[in-house]
């Protein structure tokens, strides 16, 4: 048994996932090689090398969560969702203050981001609790309310850190997981009418006047070009000076003292100058291969559960490349999210590969089903070949 479900692992998925972290940690060298010599002297892997840690317990990390059957997490959905809530009420209490955000813990010299974290326990949590719901999900009062009273707080412990960018992600990431349960039409558009209100409440009266400068920031870079605009129209002359194929491995120039921190939320565009429109094409294309395919795993998996997290987890992906390019472009206004795999930071990659190891499981277990339930035709055939044997049996019997 388990030597057919280890041929039916999606190794091109897996083979995937490992060249966007060889490919990540290739451009978090290049790009931060200067910030690590002005910073640490004549350090300039130290960050590569942070990375690469990162990296190695990823894998292990992956490696587990793909062997471990998905429908474990719904038997400890409880004390997952309780830990959820607790580590970002106590970060929140305890946490170290990052560029104005309290959302980080520091733990022996690595920071931890639990806000990175919510974002699969979010996923865990509505896909476990809308596959029970699906007798009652049209009643909006006992098969909606709940779990939208736990989005909300998980939604308002992240925003008061603050750190709007996750709690985008995860409340677009649940919307997702809402729109795919199978509650009515009705019910979901009110939902989405009362937080578009509610967002516009929270844009107009409590966002602080450091994020309002990044909305600024984002369509208006030009007027104010040394403090909120500079660095998206650093990345602008990035973006613009790679053409196709790009200077080449190692020749970015905004690395250089220009664009602040290259090797985080905004290495995008130091791909984009030094592999051109090839490398970020390539990047692009392979991220959206995983969604894709999680999206499809989700769409023929029977079992809600498995179908709801796997739908969760490949939008989630979907959606954070989306507001990384969309910030780096300044379609969107930049809120430090990172381009999954690529950028720089433990937090987040760990939170993926633990993502996409359960995604990879379910699509094991979707391909081996397959493969155990016979074509129609054959279980008709089968079918009919036992009534007649069972008839000539009786007739047998009677004329006996």
């Amino acid at each position: 048994m388990f030597k057919k479900m280890f041929k039916n692992y999606d190794y091109t998925m897996i083979v995937i996932v490992l060249l966007l972290c060889a490919m990540g940690l290739v451009m978090v060298y290049s790009a931060s090689m200067i910030e690590a010599v002005v910073e640490y002297g004549r350090e300039s892997d130290h960050f590569f090398n942070n990375q690469l840690i990162w990296i190695f317990l990823g894998i292990i990390v992956f490696v587990v969560f793909m062997i471990l059957p998905y429908k474990v997490y719904q038997k400890f959905i409880v004390p997952i969702t309780l830990l959820m809530l607790l580590s970002l009420g106590s970060v929140l209490l305890f946490g170290k203050e990052v560029n104005y955000a309290k959302s980080w813990f520091s733990i022996a010299g690595f920071r931890i981001q639990p806000a990175e974290y919510a974002k699969l326990g979010i996923i865990l949590y509505l896909s476990s609790v809308f596959s029970k719901k699906q007798s009652y999900i049209s009643n909006f009062r006992t098969g909606i309310v709940p779990p939208l009273i736990v989005l909300s707080l998980v939604c308002f412990l992240i925003f008061v850190q603050p750190d709007l960018g996750s709690m985008m992600i995860i409340a677009m990431t649940a919307g997702v997981i809402l729109f795919c349960s199978g509650m009515k039409w009705t019910h979901l558009t009110i939902m989405s009418s009362v937080l578009l209100f509610l967002a516009f409440i929270g844009f107009k009266f409590f966002l602080s006047n450091e994020q309002l400068s990044r909305f600024a920031a984002a369509y208006h870079p030009f007027e104010d070009p040394v403090d909120s605009g500079f660095q998206l129209i650093n990345g602008y002359l990035a973006l613009g000076t790679g053409g196709m194929f790009g200077k080449g491995l190692g020749q970015s120039v905004q690395k250089y003292g220009f664009l602040p921190e290259p090797h985080t939320d905004f290495i995008i565009t130091i791909i984009a100058e030094e592999l051109g429109f090839v490398g970020v094409f390539v990047i692009i294309a392979m991220l959206m291969y995983i969604v894709f395919k999680g999206m499809y795993t989700g769409l023929h998996c029977k079992d809600a559960f498995g179908s709801l997290l796997a739908i969760g987890i490949s939008g989630m992906i979907g959606i954070q490349t989306i507001v990384n390019l969309g910030a780096a472009s300044g379609i969107l206004p930049v809120t430090g999210v990172t381009l999954p795999f690529i950028s720089y930071g433990g937090s987040s990659l760990i939170l993926l590969m633990m993502s996409v190891g359960i995604l990879v499981n379910i699509s094991m277990f979707v391909k081996y089903r397959k493969q155990q339930t016979p074509p129609a035709d054959q279980s008709s055939d089968h079918s009919s070949k036992q009534k007649t044997k069972l008839k000539v049996v009786s007739q047998h019997r009677v004329s006996q």
